[in-house]
């Protein structure tokens, strides 16, 4: 499981470190593609398979369903972490989420996000302003 924040840097070349924690869950390989936030979404490739036959079960005649099938295949990027545990996030990737110099890595269970950090800590503000204890049983928490 994926959990905590973390702060790392994204080299020249655009390589960014795994947080040791996380690298051998994602040492066979991972699944980076846009987010929904102007955020990455890391899934290891069980995750990945698991969410793809989900995409998949959808009917291809749903224009919404052709539309998410789009923007999550299309711009994802098959890797395997380097022996030094990095990524090389594709550039395509890294100019959709604004991520250069430090990037803010999120565990979120069973995936990871990355974010700019400045972008992270407005959604944070924003999340915490509206948390409550009726927002979470809205969501049947």
């Amino acid at each position: 499981m994926f959990l905590g924040e973390y702060t790392h840097n994204i080299d020249d070349k655009g390589r960014l470190t795994i947080p040791a924690r996380f690298r051998g869950q994602l040492a066979a390989g991972l699944v980076v593609t846009c987010g929904f936030d102007q955020n990455l979404m890391v899934y290891p490739m069980s995750e990945w398979t698991k969410l793809a036959e989900k995409i998949l079960a959808q009917p291809i005649s749903s224009e919404r369903v052709r539309e998410l099938r789009r923007r999550v295949f299309t711009q994802a990027a098959d890797l395997t972490p380097d022996r030094q545990g990095r990524i090389l996030i594709p550039q395509k990737l890294r100019e959709f989420a604004v991520v250069e110099g430090e990037a803010l890595i999120a565990g979120m269970y069973n995936y990871v996000e990355i974010w700019n950090v400045g972008t992270w800590q407005a959604v944070n503000e924003s999340a915490a302003n509206g948390d409550s204890a009726e927002r979470w049983a809205e969501l049947g928490i």
